[in-house]
């Protein structure tokens, strides 16, 4: 009985003398800072989302014509080289259209209207104008964006991962030295971001654009990581 004691007792101390450096570790100051780390890169792709939309005096009407407008433009698309891959149905609406201007009479139904959207991706930027071009001049009388980024963000992401922790190492060296302290281990780190940052996206009636050959210029795109690193503060 009383070696079972001493055991426990034995068991009972070893488990404090290793919860003591932690314990310990919980008490020392910590420093958490920030940093953020930006890369500019050239576009190799772009997405633009684009549809289109038909009236009709019936719903299967409307349906119908734009099934057919839209049909026209995918074909376009793919003739231009976009792969079916990089095609895909975004939004598809069908509902009636109310003429709400009769006075102390309810609306009235005058018709359907049926909208697809779709989003293109076109990895060739060499191409982009022509395919804008080609689409609303075939059918798309709707065009919502256009944006530009990276096929691959992945190299671009970890350089600014290292940017940011490198600028979270900077702020924190300077401060701890302002205040008269020594940076330890780091005990915690986590990111945010990770994205491109929102870039203005072209915008033009789809009218205006069948009337001009579209330029388009990529420029460059920006993605920011965002890092918060926890310091512990060493011994003096």
């Amino acid at each position: 009985m009383r070696l079972k004691k001493v055991t426990v007792l034995a068991a009972t101390l070893a488990a404090a003398m290793v919860a003591m450096p932690a314990l310990a570790d919980a008490t020392k100051g910590r420093l958490s800072v920030s940093g953020e780390g930006r890369v500019d890169a050239r576009p190799d792709m772009a997405v633009i989302t684009l549809g289109v939309t038909t009236q009709g005096a019936t719903a299967a009407e409307a349906l119908a014509e734009n099934s057919a407008r839209l049909a026209t433009v995918l074909a376009q698309l793919k003739a231009s080289g976009i792969a079916d891959r990089d095609l895909q149905t975004s939004g598809l609406n069908l509902g009636p259209r109310m003429d709400y201007s009769r006075d102390g009479q309810p609306p009235k139904v005058v018709g359907y209207e049926a909208s697809n959207t779709l989003t293109v991706r076109v990895r060739d930027l060499a191409v982009l104008g022509g395919v804008l071009d080609k689409a609303v001049g075939d059918g798309a009388n709707t065009f919502n964006g256009l944006s530009f980024g990276l096929a691959d963000a992945t190299a671009a992401l970890d350089e600014a991962r290292v940017k940011a922790v490198q600028e979270a190492m900077r702020k924190a060296t300077m401060m701890a030295g302002a205040a008269g302290v020594k940076l330890g281990r780091i005990v915690e780190m986590s990111e945010s971001g990770g994205a491109p940052d929102p870039v203005p996206m072209y915008r033009k009636g789809a009218v205006a654009m069948a009337a001009e050959a579209v330029p388009v210029e990529g420029g460059e795109v920006t993605y920011s990581v965002n890092v918060n690193v926890t310091w512990e503060l060493a011994d003096q």
